[in-house]
């Protein structure tokens, strides 16, 4: 008995890296597999040869599993819709959406350009919000017609979204987004019986290859903790049954380590019950600042 048997799972951006190991982890825990992917370079430009999509899904029906492939742009309104619905119309349901697609186009923000920055936003940030928004639609009604819905949302933050990271601003904002999105999710869809979570994981991909590339050097031999493969077990317990208790949360996952992140919060306070003069605030924050704990350094920003 597989820990996902029986439950329908998409994941987005499963053609490789992440996306593929969740894919496969799900599967292998029993789960039939949409397995999403456009087949684009890592800049988001059109990429040549064969689906990956596809040879995800290859690889878990060669190992026995169920998966289709599926090519919709997340980013697009409709066709991330369509996404949803083509789990139901393949499987005759939906228990488990991951958000996982996502693009990078790194650059100084002084340099970036504005298709730079809607790109990687639209693919990160809008995607994670249509495919909630359309996941969200379908819960809610499956919930409204009295059905017992049991569902999940996982999304996938980043290190660069929680603290930022210098080269990534577009980037970092739309992952950033993507964990306030989370909370909202939790909120607002606990009533209709889903979980809405969200990971931030460190892992070797193509989207870390040239960010932090001291951090990514395969070991030898032995535990390696740089490897996709180590994000997941997390990911499919949260799709699981066993996590509805869980909810609005953001794990930090890397190599054997998860972590419960903990976001913004109110902090030291100054009330002066009535308006403030500019000319005294000076004091005033520096006493605040000496009494709240530092933040955590950006990534790339040395010390």
């Amino acid at each position: 008995m597989g820990l996902l048997d029986g439950r329908v799972v998409i994941v987005t951006g499963a053609g490789g890296g992440i996306g593929r190991a969740h894919a496969l982890a799900f599967a292998s825990e029993g789960a039939r597999v949409v397995v999403n992917d456009i087949g684009v370079g890592l800049d988001g430009s059109p990429a040549g040869g064969g689906s990956a999509a596809q040879s995800v899904v290859d690889e878990i029906t060669t190992a026995g599993g169920e998966a289709v492939a599926n090519g919709s742009n997340v980013a697009d309104w409709d066709q991330a819709a369509g996404l949803i619905q083509s789990a139901v119309e393949a499987f005759g349901g939906l228990d488990v959406l991951v958000n996982n697609a996502g693009i990078v186009r790194d650059r100084m923000m002084a340099n970036t350009s504005e298709e730079e920055f809607d790109a990687v936003i639209a693919v990160h940030l809008k995607g994670h919000f249509a495919m909630m928004r359309h996941a969200g639609s379908y819960w809610r009604g499956l919930s409204k017609a009295g059905k017992a819905v049991d569902a999940r949302i996982i999304n996938t933050s980043s290190g660069a979204g929680l603290q930022g990271s210098v080269g990534q601003g577009n980037y970092s904002a739309a992952k950033a987004g993507v964990a306030a999105m989370t909370l909202v999710g939790a909120a607002e869809m606990g009533r209709y019986g889903v979980t809405v979570n969200a990971i931030a994981p460190s892992a070797r991909t193509r989207m870390t290859e040239t960010v932090f590339a001291d951090m990514m050097a395969k070991p030898d031999a032995g535990f390696d903790a740089m490897a996709p493969e180590n994000v997941s077990p997390l990911v499919v317990w949260l799709g699981s049954t066993q996590s509805r208790d869980v909810t609005g949360r953001v794990f930090e996952v890397e190599g054997g380590i998860v972590r419960v992140a903990e976001g913004w919060a109110h902090g030291p306070q100054a009330d002066k019950g009535a308006k403030w003069d500019p000319a005294e605030l000076g004091q005033v924050v520096s006493g605040l600042l000496s009494k709240s704990r530092p933040p955590m350094p950006v990534y790339g920003a040395g010390s």
